[in-house]
């Protein structure tokens, strides 16, 4: 296993088309729901239990090998909303041409093969770090991180946050990064014996609200 695979992953220059998402942050700062590093700190530790929570499990179960179609379907039966749907699959698509650029694997093809349209990005996600030699926990970490740092980032733009600011609240997460990477990995084994039926099912309202929103919008500074 090479930990070198996972900075690569991690790493927000690689190419998975990410930077043009939000996470929700938009449609929260345009709610006032989100006005500074306070907010945002509460937004991405409600985002990181719930969604985050939901993304990390996928992410480790693929890694681990449980069927990534299985997956796919568990995952669009947690995403109630249309917009949120089509942005996954969306960036599913996107990471899954540069997993298949850098980690050319077969199980990458047949997935790409299934799914023409994109996977769910967090099954596309753990099954790049199995393609790549990492772990469940690897995939969870990737994955939950994913879940702050894109709102995180898009708040700095949105608000001209002082991104000093944002990293602190990025910084203040990881003991519930840790926490919850060790919960989505249990969870994923559980998976694997008992079947994706047994994948936690959180939900975040407003985030789905917010998407529909969102996308209806003729001007916004992200896709989603």
């Amino acid at each position: 296993m090479s930990r070198a695979a996972l900075l690569v992953l991690a790493d927000g220059r690689f190419p998975a088309g990410g930077h043009a998402h939000s996470g929700g942050a938009e449609a929260a700062v345009k709610a006032g729901r989100v006005t500074g590093a306070a907010d945002l700190g509460e937004f991405c530790r409600g985002r990181l239990h719930t969604t985050g929570l939901v993304s990390a499990t996928l992410a480790a179960a693929a890694a681990l090998g449980v069927d990534p179609l299985a997956l796919d379907e568990a995952a669009d039966a947690r995403t109630p909303s249309p917009a949120l749907r089509t942005a996954a699959r969306r960036l599913g698509r996107q990471l899954m041409r540069a997993a298949r650029a850098t980690w050319p694997h077969a199980e990458l093809d047949a997935l790409a093969d299934a799914r023409p349209r994109g996977a769910h990005q967090p099954v596309v996600l753990g099954l790049t770090a199995r393609s790549a030699g990492l772990g469940p926990e690897d995939a969870a970490y990737c994955s939950a991180y994913e879940a702050i740092s894109g709102p995180a980032t898009a708040t700095v733009r949105l608000l001209s946050l002082d991104p000093f600011d944002a990293t602190a609240v990025l910084a203040g997460l990881a003991p519930d990064i840790d926490t919850l990477v060790k919960e989505a990995a249990s969870r994923a084994r559980l998976a694997l014996t008992e079947g994706a039926d047994t994948l936690p099912a959180a939900s975040a309202p407003l985030l789905e609200i917010g998407a529909q929103a969102h996308a209806a919008w003729p001007v916004r500074l992200f896709a989603s």
